[in-house]
């Protein structure tokens, strides 16, 4: 008995101890440890992510790829494997695991060992948010204190739930839903067994575990956890012998991008860190709603792109990116071809060198195999032969310049060899021969009303380079600058059918000691001819007579009110030809002051910003064009409008003087300033429409833009000298697009293709141009986006009169002929006198005068 009483002292002893360690430590400890009521509202850093406006993702940014999700929105069999493996009475002990402790503990007594652990999943929680990973005593004391007061602060499910969503699985990935997206590119929903195996085992050592790194290491490790959860009933021995057998099939996969925007989602980054810090744009889960719809931007990269490779294969095949083995071409007795391969690689050994290769945006890498008389079979990635026919072959023949081709090849030998490491891709079903397009492009659309951005696309790949063309690229716009220059005129005496002489200009400089001669692109000349046929036709001599009418100081102060610099305006007559250098959107937002009636908006991307929370942090107020508002106009030096001399009273025919300019009728940053009359951009917008239509006898250099049946379409071509640049802007109410080819070198020239006879009577050839380049990437994107939009012709503005005129001398007739048509004119400028009566043998008296409608 006195033994057994030593022993029980002994044992109340050690227990007061302990305990009186524990409280002691507790006491010393206390002061230093953080709160944990943070985590009831915890809020995890997850990346900030941008949408197109119908919800679909554009980009993802932050360094941490986190997907935050709610615990029954993750697979109870990937929660069952990580509690299996981490810590399977979770949902027994306080916190801390006492059976857990002491198995550890004789592990390390009897061993030596003590890679044995201990930790509770509540336990990693604390060191994942309040502790370091210093192996040190102390670190695990406040491990367990704060481990049993989070147990007592929040439920074992929001534990769990904190846990997966913090937990770092390697790779930028954090929590199992971005591990889910990182390692398989898959929801965490669609995760197979074996793949929910794989993230469990993660957290053990994410670094060197991960599927991407060391396969290896993740198989052995996905196994361990599935006889972990087989040992512990979590699924069968069937469930077991499948997954098990499974192979590890993983690789790096970014955010599920579901629109291709790349250029708009910088332009977004950059202005969300601008706004907010990078700390709080890439952690604080803010979610960018922009103004592009996922579709119409999906349809402008593939426009952009189709483009790019059109005009790229119809100057030839500049031949293969590398020989991954060489082969000498040889002709036979019989004039066949064939190849002498000495070198040849094994399949085995193509697919490893393919592993290497990059694809670019739709160019698959592919090596060819095989090249008979008409075909050629080519290895992709993944080991997959596919065969290249004549009709993806034919438009190959040899690239010597941009102004020159070789002779169409007749052969596919001719074109590729064995062993040749060449792009393909797949249009329409088929595979062809492709190459990475060495133009440029941009293209972007905007909302006339707001100046909201409907699509916006930078150039070919974002991969490549991330330099924004629309944004960023000052280029010569060519003729795309005639309406405006046409506008200045309308507001300085000309009309739509004034005659000026379309003769070449011979002016002399004494400067330079030579003659400027400006010249017509065609070269042809028509003579006297009217401002709106001048303007369909892009006739550069009449721009450059124009400004010489109004004056260069005129112009430039009038060009400035579209929102261009006047530093970027060249102060002489060459600014009449596009010698200005313009990005596409400060294009698009000039033109969109004919389309919306005279108002300058300002281009926006964003609509409004939601936190992690879904609560709206920022809504975007655009400024809009209001008719009825009569907004605030803008200083006279910069943007002011010039007033028409006169407007038709509502009620009567009779002719009123104009009222002066309203100054303070409505805040200047609720709507958007006019800055020209209504009837200045009616008949500027009017005049662009015969670029489409033409007229009795010729067409406008948009004439290709009839498929499209839209009468309410105006639009105005530009080609730079050398066709450097190429350009097409046009618009309707509803929406401005503008379009720009050339290449990022702004000295290589786009030049001129010959006819290939391999190829139908649909191909392009001739020199490049704003009709032929830059228009086709616009019309396709114009005929999806303004598919479900009817056409719409809003009202002549008041003081808009139409009167018959004479074609050839813009003046009043009685023809009602095709020598004749319908002209408008600003009332008050229409003409007076007639070309020639009708009937000459009657008095003047008695011939009948055309009736003059006046619009209101």
């Amino acid at each position: 008995m006195s033994w057994l009483k030593k022993l029980v002292i002994i044992t109340l002893s050690c227990f007061i101890a302990g305990l009186t360690v524990i409280f002691g430590s507790y006491l010393y400890l206390k002061d230093d440890l953080p709160s944990v009521e943070t985590l009831k509202d915890v809020r995890l850093q997850t990346p900030m992510r941008v949408f197109s406006q119908d919800g679909e993702l554009i980009s993802q940014f932050g360094e941490k790829r986190r997907i935050p999700l709610k615990i029954n929105e993750i697979p109870p069999l990937l929660i069952q494997a990580v509690l299996a493996t981490e810590d399977a009475r979770f949902y027994e002990h306080p916190g801390i695991d006492v059976i857990g402790v002491f198995r550890a503990a004789t592990v390390v007594a009897t061993t030596g060992d003590y890679s044995q652990g201990a930790s509770t999943i509540t336990q990693q929680l604390a060191r994942l948010f309040f502790l370091s990973r210093e192996k040190k005593i102390i670190r695990k004391i406040k491990e367990a204190f704060l481990a049993f007061h989070i147990e007592e602060l929040l439920t074992k499910d929001e534990i769990l739930e904190l846990y997966l969503n913090r937990i770092e699985l390697g790779q930028r990935a954090f929590g199992v839903g971005a591990a889910a997206q990182v390692y398989f590119g898959k929801n965490i929903q669609d995760l197979t067994l074996s793949e929910m195996a794989i993230i469990a085992g993660l957290p053990q050592a994410p670094s060197v575990l991960n599927p991407v790194r060391s396969p290896s290491r993740a198989r052995a490790r996905r196994n361990i956890v599935l006889g972990r959860m087989l040992t512990v009933g979590y699924i069968t021995q069937q469930q077991y012998d499948e997954a098990i057998q499974a192979p590890i099939v993983s690789k790096l996969h970014g955010a599920q991008i579901t629109a291709s925007a790349p250029y708009l989602a910088e332009m977004v980054r950059k202005e969300i860190v601008d706004t907010y810090g990078e700390d709080e744009a890439y952690s604080k889960g803010f979610q960018v709603f922009t103004t592009v719809h996922s579709a119409q931007q999906t349809t402008a990269v593939q426009a952009l792109q189709q483009n790019l490779h059109n005009y790229d294969e119809r100057h030839g095949f500049r031949g293969p990116v590398a020989m991954v083995w060489p082969a000498t071409r040889q002709e036979n007795a019989d004039g066949s071809v064939s190849f002498v391969e000495d070198k040849r690689f094994s399949d085995e050994a193509i697919l490893a060198y393919l592993d290497q290769q990059d694809a670019i945006e739709k160019l698959t890498p592919a090596v060819v195999t095989l090249v008979e008389n008409r075909s050629a079979e080519v290895m992709i990635a993944g080991g997959r032969k596919v065969q290249l026919g004549w009709d993806g072959l034919k438009w190959a023949r040899t690239f010597i310049s941009h102004e020159r081709q070789a002779n169409p090849p007749k052969s596919a030998t001719q074109i590729l060899a064995p062993g040749m490491h060449i792009y393909v891709r797949e249009q329409q079903g088929e595979w062809r021969l492709s190459q990475l397009p060495q133009a440029s492009s941009a293209l972007v659309a905007l909302d006339p009303t707001d100046g909201a951005v409907r699509a916006l696309v930078g150039g070919y790949s974002f991969g490549l380079t991330q330099f924004n063309r629309v944004t960023q690229a000052n280029r010569q716009v060519g003729s795309n600058i005639k309406p405006f220059i046409y506008s200045a005129a309308l507001e300085h005496g000309y009309t739509l059918a004034s005659v000026l002489n379309d003769a070449p200009i011979h002016e002399w400089d004494a400067g330079s000691g030579t003659a400027w001669r400006p010249k017509n692109s065609p070269d042809v000349y028509d003579g006297p001819i009217r401002l709106r046929e001048a303007l369909a036709k892009s006739k550069n001599v009449v721009s450059v007579r124009l400004i010489s009418g109004v004056g260069i100081d005129h112009t430039i102060n009038h060009l400035a009110k579209f929102g261009f610099h006047k530093n970027d305006l060249p102060r002489n007559q060459t600014l009449a030809l596009g010698s200005a250098s313009l990005t596409p959107l400060e294009l698009a937002t000039g033109y969109a002051v004919f389309a919306n009636g005279g108002y300058l908006v300002k281009p926006y991307v964003i609509t409004k910003i939601l936190d992690d929370q879904n609560n709206v942090i920022f809504e975007h107020q655009p400024i809009k064009v209001c008719q009825d508002c009569q907004p605030t106009l803008a200083p006279t030096d910069v943007v002011a409008a010039e007033q028409p001399a006169a407007v038709a009273d509502a009620d009567s025919t009779q002719v009123s003087e104009a009222e002066p300019a309203a100054i303070e009728t409505t805040p200047a940053e609720t709507f958007a300033p006019r800055v020209i009359s209504p009837q200045n951009a009616f008949l500027i917008a009017e005049a662009m429409k015969s670029a489409v239509w033409g007229g009795d006898g010729w067409d406008g250099t948009a004439k290709n833009l009839k498929a499209l049946k839209r009468r309410d379409l105006s639009g105005k071509t530009g080609t730079t000298n050398d066709v450097k640049d190429t350009w097409f802007s046009g618009f309707t109410p509803d929406l401005v697009i503008t379009s720009w080819v050339g290449f990022d070198d702004a000295e290589s020239v786009l030049g001129k293709t010959a006819w290939n006879n391999n190829l139908g009577v649909e191909q392009v050839s001739g020199g490049e141009s704003g009709a032929r380049t830059a228009l086709p990437p616009w019309q396709i994107y114009a005929a999806a986006a303004l598919a479900d939009l009817p056409e719409k012709f809003p009202p002549a503005p008041v003081g808009i009169v139409s009167v018959r005129i004479d074609n050839k001398t813009g003046l009043l007739t009685q023809a009602t002929d095709n020598s004749s048509s319908f002209e408008f004119f600003q009332q008050g400028t229409e003409p007076t006198q007639y070309a020639s009566p009708n009937n000459p043998d009657l008095p003047e008296h008695q011939q009948k005068q055309e009736e003059i409608d006046i619009f209101r």
